[in-house]
């Protein structure tokens, strides 16, 4: 299994001194002896060479390229780590930049002290991709840490466009890194390479298997990856809208009797309501509208409201809704204040509200990522 070659390599470069800091290395992409002569090497590559914007994985053992990249002027695109606040960060070395401060650049606490976002409109375009690996195979099969993020980040990529199906891939291993790895073991998410460099070899290992086309959504572990990864939320709304079928794992038939499932569909019976007769309100006013299935709280005890912020100029009040349904997070009364580029979301509860917090938190709409969070002041209604 994959798990068993990760093992291997783990405890092979553990118990022969080839390890590196970080350590252990297990469940990481490991660092090892010789890492940066094998980053080096990238330099020799005619793709490297063309290059101009580069997408370098945050790994210790890619520090070298990174380096390299910063070296020759490209453009630098990091992944943010576990993708947790967006997809990209890109390097900005300050102006007239030393070679020590290139070098810091280069480190993950330069990727925090000298960087800005990328996100979903950032027009990256990427020409050439640099990941991490645990095991890699001359045919060009890879086996990450097992978290699937870089698979997960080259699927985005091909979503919004920053990459193409000729796109080279390199990744940076030791020779211990290079085993043989059965085809068997690779699912359609699953990230080929091109380029293997080691400290005393360069690969080209012709794969011609399919790279992803883009997120699997059957494949994705659902909800769960969904609030781990809040730009997913994004990606998968405007795909909807684009008419792609989206539906998670745990949204298919035959997990319906889940507990997930079941809170969900409870949730958008109780939540997704038809949208009001009366249409949108139109940019600019000031707008209250009361779901007319449900227009009072009788005996309700305490109304928690959300504050939705950032909302853009061009943005209109149906397309916000129309999010707010596709997230099942629908309000019993939504407070548009549009001219003041926000909107207040008013929920029975403060579990609801928390929930509408936590799947709208990181959603862009209109080239805004929306500023989500609980309202400051809470009304009461008996």
């Amino acid at each position: 299994s994959k798990w068993d070659i990760r093992e291997k390599v783990w405890d092979h470069l553990e118990s022969t001194g080839l390890a590196e800091f970080p350590r252990p290395v297990h469940r990481r992409i490991p660092n090892f002896k010789g890492s940066l002569q094998a980053c080096s090497s990238i330099q020799e590559l005619d793709v490297f060479i063309r290059a101009r914007e580069v997408k370098v994985d945050p790994d210790k053992p890619l520090e070298g390229v990174r380096l390299a990249a910063l070296q020759a002027r490209k453009t630098l695109l990091v992944p943010t780590p576990r993708l947790r606040t967006g997809l990209f960060n890109r390097i900005v070395p300050p102006p007239g930049a030393t070679k020590e401060i290139l070098r810091i650049c280069a480190t993950s606490q330069g990727v925090k002290d000298y960087s800005v976002p990328v996100g979903l409109d950032g027009r990256a375009r990427v020409d050439l991709v640099v990941v991490g690996s645990v095991a890699v195979s001359e045919k060009g099969w890879r086996i990450g840490k097992g978290e699937g993020y870089a698979d997960m980040e080259y699927a985005m990529m091909v979503s919004m466009g920053a990459v193409q199906e000729d796109t080279p891939v390199v990744t940076i291993v030791h020779d211990c890194q290079v085993v043989d790895i059965e085809e068997e073991l690779l699912g359609d998410h699953d990230l080929t390479v091109d380029y293997i460099l080691t400290p005393t070899r360069i690969i080209k290992t012709n794969c011609k298997r399919p790279k992803p086309q883009g997120i699997i959504w059957h494949e994705a572990k659902g909800y769960e990856m969904l609030g781990k990864i809040p730009i997913l939320k994004t990606l998968r709304y405007r795909e909807k809208q684009m008419g792609k079928d989206v539906t998670l794992q745990d949204e298919h038939p035959h997990l319906a009797n889940t507990t997930r499932a079941a809170a969900l569909n409870k949730e958008m019976a109780e939540n997704t309501q038809p949208q009001a007769a009366t249409g949108s309100a139109q940019m600019g006013q000031h707008h209250v509208e009361n779901n007319p299935l449900k227009p009072r709280l009788e005996g309700s005890s305490t109304i928690t409201t959300v504050y939705v912020g950032n909302i853009p100029p061009s943005l209109r009040v149906s397309e916000l809704k129309c999010a707010l349904r596709e997230f099942h997070v629908t309000p019993f009364r939504l407070n548009w204040q549009g001219a003041q580029h926000r909107a207040f979301l008013d929920y029975k509860d403060q579990i609801t509200a928390e929930r509408a917090v936590s799947s709208l938190k990181g959603l862009s709409l209109g080239g805004n990522t929306l500023r989500v969070e609980l309202a400051k002041s809470q009304r009461n209604k008996g």
